[in-house]
């Protein structure tokens, strides 16, 4: 039998249910969408399909307002069907996976269960999507049928955008459900999964929990502000921005305190049990429904000052009171703005000799021996715990990653100094001679295991690529400062990026012009791809402001343009190289990142999350890279050669639109929406398969005997273009949706997209249309709104509108 999910099932249409219903969806996946039936139904609506389905609807309608959106483009809906538990439980038996996430009670996810063992058809999967409640507890009185079909899936919130997928076990679930379950959430909704075991609230928030409430406790001990915490865990120490209190708030600290609560309850001889204890505080500002976002209000808040504008407000943990707070300043803090590296600025808070770096110490090592301390009981590896970590909280690195950048010899002889208790797996290792909990030789990567107190090496899905392990393995053939050429095997190369964002300069320009040289005579194809961390990430934030503000400012136009068409000649020549070139982008694909896929690639192979645009309008400017021509082109290719009549102005909008409205895609289906993407693109939902996938296009391609594209005069709208928008721009001045400035610009843009002074459906060489750019490009650096708005870009990361 060949397992396959046509059909789910998701029970529960709250925030979680809602969530893995729309990644469902958005994988391509049938789903079904049940909640309760209201217990308030009035006598005439009891036999109401939409009274009845009132629950459900309010969670569907929820899931669809929702921002940032759960779905990854809008049709995605269309997959999904809506229904009651009393009504419609009987299409359950259609489903080959159904979900529960309903509340967190024990008899009604028991009750729940026993009727879907009345229902569902015997190859059908069962999981729960609990976080507190033990499988084997859920599952007792069940069949062995069922049993064997049962495992534990939780997501994370929100479900579209959280790596992490724990799967648990259950005592009988068949070792084949559980890989197939393990695949399909990796390669088919691109999670990243983590092996636990059925114990308290698994792994991520067994550890990330008892983390958050020892520092909530800490605080306190070491009269620390919560904007002082949130300092010294966010960036700093390789966190995300929202560091302890801020993600607390987005979480809600109802719920937050409910796994702390269940914890407690749950692990009698958890050896910092009490560190499980949510502080008064914190209990009474939930009293006081101060609950975090969804309130309004939570550990920090937003008010408007009399003249309108945004104020932040922190509360005081003994008053309860709001008031507004000073930035922090931390010497350790401001020694890691210094560091190079992530293992640099860990060190200097954490080994610093302020107040600060104190707190921050004693927080950290107390969460890496708990760590620590919990293999094996809620995970048999270093790896599932560090990796709960990095995709379920948004770490840049777990505990144990940590513990290596700190030093592992180092920090434990500080902690022994310091009256810590030093787990003995961790003593065994030290005495043992090992000294990290990583190694890396000749490409392959290896973890320290406790059970065989040796090292192992890390098990890689046959579908991933590390590029750092190629480069381990030295498989780097070429390289400078902002770009290296890597060799991925049979023949396939892989052009990174390395800048910050990955901006593409003008030494990558000169380098990837040199790579297609080198391909051209070792190899069969190219990858242009990298695997920058972050979350979403940048394929390329774009081209190099800061460099071509310099030219202008001094009336360096010439070098502007030579810069310009080195960038267009070097991206042509890939587009015509005599082997397939594939662009890999993911998150961040803006401007001259998102040139080089239009132009340079013959197909792109995007990671589900892709966030896509022309955006040089932001800032001013337009796309002189080969943009507005490559886009013009992406979209008239797809007529089909015999259809000779066809309106080029219904093509010429949505590309004057993209562009002139810098509009970005939310999503890669949202990107093949928005006309980036074509139907020969593909989308992975798994971001570490991507340089993998993208290989496996190359040799596709070659293997069938690639061909390069014959340049082709382009056909274009000409003169027609102008008059089709200036009334459409005339509307939007007098509305103030745009500036003047805006409408200067788009006018300027209108006229290179549609080739200039040209009759409509005339054919004109791709050469004259790269030359547009540039002359608009110049033209635009030579006013000074362009500069403004490109030094306040500069400056606060923001467009300006002048």
């Amino acid at each position: 039998m060949v397992r396959k999910i046509r059909k789910a099932a998701v029970i529960g249409s709250g925030v979680m249910g809602s969530g893995i219903a729309a990644l469902l969806a958005s994988a391509g996946i049938k789903t079904l969408l049940l909640d309760i039936v209201p217990f308030d139904l009035k006598p005439e609506e009891k036999n109401d399909p939409a009274a009845k389905n009132r629950i459900v609807k309010a969670g569907f309608d929820a899931m669809l307002k929702s921002n940032p959106p759960l779905l990854m483009d809008k049709k995605d809906a269309d997959l999904i069907r809506i229904g009651n538990l009393e009504d419609d439980f009987a299409k359950l038996a259609e489903c080959d996976w159904i979900v529960e996430v309903v509340v967190e009670n024990l008899k009604i996810k028991q009750d729940l269960l026993k009727r879907l063992e009345t229902v569902r058809k015997d190859t059908a999967i069962v999981s729960t999507n609990t976080s507190g409640i033990p499988l084997k507890n859920m599952s007792s009185g069940l069949s062995s049928v069922f049993r064997k079909h049962f495992l534990g899936t939780h997501f994370f919130n929100p479900v579209r955008y959280m790596k992490l997928l724990e799967i648990i076990p259950g005592e009988e679930t068949l070792p084949e459900i559980l890989q197939f379950m393990a695949d399909f959430g990796e390669r088919r909704l691109g999670k990243g999964i983590v092996w636990a075991k059925d114990t308290p609230n698994f792994i991520g928030n067994r550890i990330g929990v008892q983390g958050i409430v020892s520092a909530m406790q800490m605080m306190l001990e070491q009269g620390l502000s919560i904007p002082e915490v949130d300092a010294l865990f966010g960036p700093a120490m390789g966190r995300p921005k929202t560091a302890m209190f801020k993600t607390t708030d987005l979480v809600g600290l109802d719920v937050m305190t409910h796994v702390s609560d269940n914890t407690y309850e749950l692990v009698p001889e958890d050896e910092q049990r009490e560190r499980f204890v949510i502080p008064a505080y914190v209990k009474k500002m939930i009293g006081n429904k101060l609950l975090g976002k969804k309130s309004g209000s939570g550990f920090y808040k937003k008010e408007k000052s009399p003249d309108g504008k945004p104020i932040s407000k922190v509360i005081n943990p003994e008053t309860l009171e709001y008031a507004e707070y000073d930035k922090v300043k931390f010497p350790c803090i401001e020694e890691s703005k210094k560091a190079k590296s992530l293992p640099e600025k860990i060190k200097a808070v954490v080994y610093g000799n302020d107040k600060g770096s104190e707190f921050a110490w004693k927080v950290l090592a107390n969460s890496l021996i708990y760590a620590a301390n919990r293999i094996p009981e809620i995970s048999d590896t270093i790896v599932d715990i560090d990796n709960a970590m990095k995709w379920g909280y948004n770490f840049e690195l777990g505990p144990f990653e940590t513990w290596d950048a700190i030093g592992v010899k180092a920090s434990v002889e500080k902690m022994e100094k310091e009256g810590f208790s030093i787990p003995q797996n961790i003593r065994k290792m030290l005495a043992d001679g090992n000294t990290a909990f990583y190694k890396s030789e000749k490409g392959k990567a290896f973890f320290y295991d406790f059970a065989s107190v040796s090292y192992k090496q890390m098990a890689v899905s046959e579908n991933v690529i590390s590029l750092d392990m190629l480069r381990d393995a030295g498989k780097v053939v070429k390289s400078c400062k902002s770009a290296s050429l890597l060799d991925l095997g049979d023949g396939v190369f892989c052009c990174e990026f390395h800048t910050k964002l990955n901006a593409i300069n003008k030494e990558i320009v000169t380098f990837i012009s040199e790579v297609i040289d080198y391909v051209d005579a070792n190899g069969v194809g190219l990858v242009i791809g990298n695997q920058s961390g972050g979350m979403p990430g940048a394929f390329s934030a774009g081209g190099d402001l800061f460099y071509m503000g310099t030219l202008a400012q001094v009336g360096k136009f010439s070098e502007i343009d030579a810069f310009l068409k080195m960038a267009q000649e070097g991206i042509q020549k890939a587009r015509y190289a005599d082997f397939p070139v594939v662009a890999a982008p993911y998150g961040l694909t803006l401007g001259g990142g998102c040139e080089v896929c239009l132009g340079a690639a013959d197909r792109i192979v995007a990671h589900a999350e892709l966030y896509m645009g022309l955006v040089e309008v932001g800032v001013g400017l337009l796309p002189a890279g080969g943009g507005c021509m490559n886009l013009w082109k992406k979209f008239i290719s797809s007529v089909p050669e015999p259809v000779n009549d066809y309106d080029l102005g219904k093509f010429f909008a949505p590309v004057f639109t993209n562009i002139a409205m810098a509009k970005i895609s939310t999503s890669a289906a949202n990107a093949r929406t928005l006309g980036f993407l074509g139907p020969e693109d593909r989308i992975v939902f798994n971001r570490d398969h991507l340089i993998g996938e993208a290989k496996k296009e190359v040799l596709k391609m070659a293997d069938e005997g690639y061909a390069p594209p014959v340049k082709r005069k382009i056909k274009v709208l000409g003169e027609s273009a102008q008059g089709m928008i200036n009334a459409e721009l005339f509307n939007m001045l007098n509305g103030k949706y745009v500036s003047e400035y805006d409408v200067f610009l788009a006018k300027r843009i209108a006229f290179v997209i549609s080739g200039g002074e040209v009759r409509e459906g005339a054919e004109i060489d791709e050469e004259v249309i790269l030359k547009l750019e540039r002359d608009a490009f110049l033209d635009f650096w030579k006013q000074d709104k362009t500069h403004a708005r490109v030094e306040h870009t500069l400056k606060t990361g923001k467009p300006l509108r002048n």
